[in-house]
């Protein structure tokens, strides 16, 4: 049996208009709770049934940026890239409440590639779709990647001395 290696893409794989969807996950009362403890949002609105019943939603809801979180998870999987960087979210959305028990997967489609350092590497525009398990739309918005080339991760696998390794994401030559 033949041994499968997993393909990690370059932004020279990357085309305007490609597009991946992700697995799903599903958020739990566990995720909120823990969520709250890690950001310190204790909002009823997530945290306290009884006065979340009397809320808008009339039940707990997910923290907003909780979505925001799983959507960059579950991204970094759909498609595979090497990203050295998460660079901006240049703009995003919060349609609808995230609910415990929702199932949440997202579309990611290349917006544009704009190359840097001599096509090292380039940013990527991304635009993200947050969708729950009846394809409604959750949340929405576009974000920036630092993404190497394939060609920079074909030669570092082939001599690592030699290899560059950007330490910070950061490039003089933008």
């Amino acid at each position: 049996m033949a041994r499968q290696r997993e393909i990690i893409l370059g932004f020279d794989d990357l085309k305007t208009g490609d597009e991946w969807e992700s697995a799903g996950r599903t958020i739990t009362e566990t995720d909120v709770v823990m969520f709250a403890g890690l950001s310190g949002d204790f909002n009823a609105l997530h945290v306290d049934h009884s006065r979340a019943e009397q809320g808008p939603f009339g039940k707990p809801v997910a923290h907003g940026v909780l979505g925001l979180a799983v959507s960059s998870g579950l991204a970094s999987h759909a498609p595979r890239v090497d990203t050295l960087a998460f660079l901006a979210v240049l703009e995003w959305r919060f349609l609808r409440p995230v609910a415990f028990g929702d199932t949440l997967r997202v579309i990611s489609s290349v917006e544009s590639i704009e190359p840097q350092s001599r096509g090292r590497r380039a940013v990527v525009t991304w635009r993200r779709q947050l969708l729950n398990q009846n394809d409604q739309l959750v949340q929405e918005g576009r974000t920036q990647t630092l993404v190497r080339a394939r060609s920079s991760v074909a030669s570092a696998n082939s001599s690592s001395a030699n290899a560059e390794t950007p330490t910070d994401g950061a490039d003089a030559e933008r």
